[in-house]
């Protein structure tokens, strides 16, 4: 099996060739909401969490937008630094983002006086996945580690179908996600 870091490599070129093969027009109508049966598993008064997408992931910003107008709570992923564990912070507007700084790996994160929060239900990004939940994610561990202290957390994946792969490497500390949506399939709940 090849190794997880050319593994990342591969489906990041091929995710970045899909993305840019996408028109605009076309990425503008994907994700604008959860489909119906993954609704069902999100309680009236979960906290949600989502990330802030870099260009060539899966976008998460239409799942904040329909998550907070339905009255949900909104969080996203904060880091203090680059050697701090990551948390999760109140994103209070998930429209036009404007409480939202860059963070020390460059991702737009709410400010460092947001209030933590822990979500119930956490949507992840990620680099590839397997059809049976197992996710290859960035390569820190981040969300590993907050859903092995988080066990009561949904971990839901948001992926392009073009990082479906028909195995990946897992290892025991690999946490195994509840359900992954793509612009045409729900995988899962598992």
């Amino acid at each position: 099996m090849t190794s997880k870091a050319d593994l990342r490599r591969k489906l990041r070129a091929r995710r970045r060739e899909h993305v840019l093969d996408l028109p605009e027009s076309v990425r503008g109508l994907l994700f604008r909401r959860p489909p119906a049966p993954l609704l069902e598993l999100i309680p009236h008064d979960a906290v949600i969490g989502l990330y802030h997408a870099t260009p060539f992931e899966a976008p998460a910003s239409n799942y904040a937008a329909f998550f907070a107008d339905a009255g949900h709570t909104i969080a996203l992923p904060h880091f203090l630094d680059r050697h701090s564990a990551m948390c999760f912070r109140l994103h209070t507007d998930p429209i036009c983002a404007g409480d939202l700084e860059p963070g020390s790996y460059g991702m737009m994160q709410p400010g460092a006086k947001a209030a933590e929060v822990e979500p119930d239900v956490l949507f992840v990004p990620l680099v590839g996945f397997a059809a049976d939940g197992r996710r290859l994610g960035q390569g820190g561990g981040h969300y590993d580690r907050w859903l092995a202290a988080h066990p009561g957390a949904r971990a839901i994946g948001l992926a392009w179908d073009e990082q479906l792969c028909e195995d990946l490497p897992h290892e025991t500390h690999d946490i195994r996600l509840d359900a992954i949506v793509t612009p045409t399939r729900l995988y899962g709940p598992f």
